[in-house]
């Protein structure tokens, strides 16, 4: 075939050359991983000892990646500090994300990690949002499995105990250009943490909040990036300043209730004739997809008996639940996420008005008490459920 048209024939020649330099691209591949042990092992804590976040283990993971080679070798190293000039595109333009996920020890000393696969698909969403690389999650939980593995003794034993993981992937291009990085670092860190609340399964107290928006349609909601979550920080102060614990994110000027702090959030309803709702917000772009309330939904769909419960993924505002709960139909609330799992609540302060959320159990609701341990029995290797819970080989 001839080319009459030269920009035709340079676009041709361009397109063998894009075919050509990606297959030399190396992907994301386990089978590469080179391991150096600490020579100074960390004392372990015990779990009265523990608070979320503060601890780490002796290892971490990590696997750099350039636009030129890929993925390189991953390795496991001690524990240490990164090194990253100071134009480095992360700091500036926030070229972050990350993941949460927990390891769990069973009763037969077997480390388990909770529908890993599914943080993969969302790791990887946030990743091509925000133009860094993406990678094969099923290696990266490879990985993450040989990380467990060699750091086993620091997975607390014990109900409410685990080993939070901290999947996160930066920009590391160092220039101070608004552009796609070339350079890039996944690593993965791990701190043995108790329950996330100090207090205990204890309810939580909300504010209804109108005067500052966590998400918005067209945004990254949905995306579990670092640069949504500084900007609640401040609203959540302002909350505590007025007795709550949390903010309650509402959205829009028909108060649309869409998360609860770092979390999903769920309503249990009593209809007129009898039977109840389970209603969380769908997922519309605004919603982080969180594992546990995919995990909820899909429990409740299951084992809730159809003819007197309905799951809904529906909007719903703070005007409803708040009529709802002066008819007497508001039977129960909770977050719901990965540190937590779930978090009951029992009051909501909205306008300077109290919506009064029931607490059947004393601590919790009976819905939201049988979710917890639905989902425990499942993380722990209790029960066996779907392949959802992963045991480290």
């Amino acid at each position: 075939m001839m080319f009459r048209n030269s920009s035709l024939l340079r676009r041709a020649v361009r397109q063998v050359s894009i075919l050509r330099y990606n297959s030399t691209i190396a992907p994301l591949d386990s089978s590469r991983l080179t391991i150096e042990k600490t020579k100074q092992p960390k004392q372990k804590l015990p779990n009265d000892k523990l608070v979320f976040g503060r601890t780490f283990t002796d290892h971490m993971l990590e696997v750099e990646w350039t636009k030129e080679n890929g993925w390189a070798a991953p390795k496991i190293t001690p524990y240490h500090n990164l090194s990253l000039d100071p134009s480095t595109i992360v700091f500036h333009y926030a070229f972050e994300l990350f993941e949460g996920m927990k390891a769990y020890k069973d009763k037969n000393g077997d480390i388990r990690t909770f529908r890993g696969d599914k943080n993969m698909i969302r790791m990887n969403k946030s990743a091509d949002r925000i133009a860094l690389p993406t990678f094969n999650g099923e290696e990266l939980q490879k990985l993450i499995d040989q990380l467990l593995l060699l750091d086993k003794d620091f997975v607390p034993e014990g109900k409410g105990y685990s080993l939070y993981l901290r999947p996160t992937l930066i920009g590391t291009t160092a220039s101070l250009g608004v552009s796609t990085p070339d350079k890039a670092l996944l690593y993965v860190i791990a701190s043995p943490v108790g329950p996330y609340y100090s207090s205990g399964f204890k309810p939580v107290s909300l504010e209804a909040t109108d005067y500052a928006v966590r998400a918005w349609p067209g945004g990254v909601g949905d995306k579990k990036l670092g640069a949504n979550y500084a900007p609640c920080v401040k609203p959540q102060l302002e909350a505590a300043q007025r007795g709550f614990h949390q903010n309650l994110w509402l959205f829009g000027e028909e108060g649309f209730i869409t998360e609860v702090g770092t979390m999903n959030v769920f309503f249990a309803f009593q209809n007129e004739d009898g039977t109840k709702e389970l209603v969380t917000a769908p997922l519309d772009g605004t919603i982080l997809e969180g594992v546990t309330r995919d995990s909820i939904l899909e429990l409740c769909k299951e084992r809730l008996p159809a003819d007197e419960w309905t799951i809904s993924e529906r909007k719903y505002t703070i005007h409803e639940v708040e009529e709802r709960a002066k008819k007497g139909q508001l039977i129960e609330a909770f977050g719901a996420g990965t540190a937590a799992v779930v978090s009951p609540i029992n009051h909501i302060g909205f306008r300077n008005r109290d919506i009064n959320v029931p607490v059947a159990l004393g601590t919790s609701g009976e819905l939201t008490a049988q979710v917890a341990e639905w989902i425990r029995k499942i993380q722990y290797g209790e029960e066996e459920y779907k392949n959802w819970s992963r045991v480290a080989k």
